[in-house]
């Protein structure tokens, strides 16, 4: 019987299944329903749906963010379902409005045919209606997409921005001077029709590498796709959707919070399911924020926040050639500049900055392809942060130890191994580790545990696509951290097998 999230709301009964959203033949006679959100409904309908019929992948019941009327942007109705949105605990509240939950702020997200099959979304628009302070970080692969190369040298040269142009399909890297072109020439399009610069203007990208933005479609889309620009949580929404690819549910957060006296809302989008492994995943994001804040502390807070979040967020090892998570700060909220990173209102921003990006990048190792549930791993005792982020970073990576979890099988061994290959200098006396509340190592001895207790606790946690638990201590310093992955099965193969076939 299928167990509804953990913090989430009864479910009522699921309903069939029937197409799968990563996989369009039929497999064993069931796939699962294809659906998504429109931004031009008359209203938001709460429904779900079931996951767990195709051999393909797993899933227990979502929510899902409906709509009525439709057809002035994808001809057919849609259903998409929502991940579940795992916010620290912290002196903020969760608010509907995803990016345009903050002041200044428009979206949209609409179908304009750069799929390869589907009628999904795949045209996203985020934009301010005044310049936004602006900041970004990007993948280090060395082979990074057309997009990412544009939006770095625009944010070299101006420190505001207006809006953010996303498709889905193709990510424009490998793609050489002619993909570098295609975004140029769509960044000019969007500016033309916003009567902006076209250095106000950022793009990002993401789907098949090596496939140029099917240009074409693209710009015939945009008359509509900017007339249609709303600041409902609809059409925040169906920007969310817009922009995913193998992903099967959206992501999409806003919180309100105080800083100094002053009421802020966060808000962001990402995608990202596969092709995770960040130094800054195919992992897209854009957040946004009504906070008055100076160009030089929002860029460090941006940067800070990524990797406290998305950098310690791994699937499979793969760093993609266009991970870029973009932010962009209205100061719509007004109150005094936030312009020292010292400063009480620069930690209280920080701190709900953090919780944003942790809960979209959380959102993403829980969504990874072929999983059955989240993974968190949490370290204390280290030097400092930077140690201990690296040590939960590679527990959370070990292909053996997710593989482990797969298998319900509390082998403590290949935990205690990926800490010790972290890089990170600890005694090896000192380490400590527990699954969920089983105890299996102490001072850096073996201890007796309940083996079937331990293997419950990860076979709970399956069965409702929750989260394992993995708390490891290697001393006694000041640093702690936290990194988040995802199972390891047989059908992360299957998914990449069939990529582009």
């Amino acid at each position: 019987m299928a167990i509804a999230i953990a913090n989430r709301l009864a479910l009522p009964t699921p309903f069939p299944v029937k197409d799968h959203p990563r996989h369009g033949a039929v497999q064993n006679g069931c796939r699962a329903k294809v659906s998504l959100a429109s931004p031009v409904a008359a209203g938001l309908l709460s429904r779900f749906a079931l996951k767990q019929c195709s051999p393909v992948r797993k899933r227990t019941l979502l929510p899902v963010r409906a709509t009525v009327a439709e057809d002035t942007v994808v001809p057919s109705k849609f259903e998409f379902p929502s991940a579940p949105i795992l916010l620290p605990d912290g002196p903020w509240r969760e608010i509907p409005g995803g990016v345009t939950a903050a002041a200044g702020f428009k979206a949209i997200g609409m179908y304009a045919g750069l799929r390869a099959v589907g009628k999904k979304p795949d045209l996203a628009l985020v934009i301010c209606e005044d310049d936004a302070v602006a900041a970004g970080t990007f993948t280090k692969n060395l082979m990074a997409a057309a997009p990412v190369i544009y939006c770095k040298e625009v944010l070299a040269k101006s420190p505001t921005a207006r809006g953010v142009l996303i498709n889905a399909g193709q990510a424009n890297a490998a793609t050489g001077d002619a993909g570098y072109q295609d975004t140029l020439d769509c960044a000019e399009a969007v500016a033309k029709l916003l009567g902006i610069d076209t250095g106000a203007v950022l793009i990002e990208s993401t789907g098949v590498i090596g496939q140029r933005i099917k240009k074409e479609a693209l710009l015939e889309s945009l008359p509509k796709l900017v007339s249609s620009l709303s600041t409902s949580a609809e059409a925040a929404d169906a920007a969310a959707v817009a922009i995913t690819t193998t992903d099967l549910v959206s992501k999409s957060v806003a919180i309100e919070t105080m800083i100094g006296g002053t009421s802020v809302k966060l808000g962001g989008i990402a995608k990202g399911s596969g092709m995770i492994h960040p130094n800054m995943a195919t992992m897209l994001g854009v957040v946004t924020t009504d906070a008055n804040v100076a160009v030089d502390v929002w860029r460090s807070m941006v940067l800070t926040a990524v990797n406290r979040s998305f950098n310690q967020i791994t699937v499979d090892g793969d760093t993609s050639t266009n991970d870029t998570l973009l932010g962009l700060a209205s100061g719509r909220a007004g109150g005094p500049l936030i312009d020292s990173l010292d400063s009480n209102e620069a930690q209280q921003l920080q701190s709900a900055l953090d919780a944003v990006l942790q809960g979209l990048a959380k959102s993403i190792a829980w969504d990874g392809e072929g999983a059955t549930c989240l993974i968190e791993v949490k370290v204390t005792g280290a030097d400092t942060e930077a140690a201990a982020a690296a040590v939960a970073k590679s527990v959370a990576a070990s292909s053996l130890t997710k593989a482990a979890v797969y298998g319900r099988d509390p082998n403590w061994g290949r935990i205690a191994c990926a800490a010790g290959y972290s890089g990170v200098n600890f005694d090896p006396q000192d380490l400590r580790i527990h699954l969920g509340d089983a105890l299996l190592m102490e001072a850096g001895q073996p201890m007796p545990f309940d083996r079937a207790a331990a293997s419950a606790h990860m076979k709970h946690a399956g069965d409702i696509h929750g989260t394992v638990q993995i708390n490891i201590s290697v001393g006694s310093g000041p640093g702690e951290s936290f990194a988040w992955g995802c199972d390891l099965s047989y059908d992360y193969v299957k998914i990449n097998a069939e990529y582009t076939t």
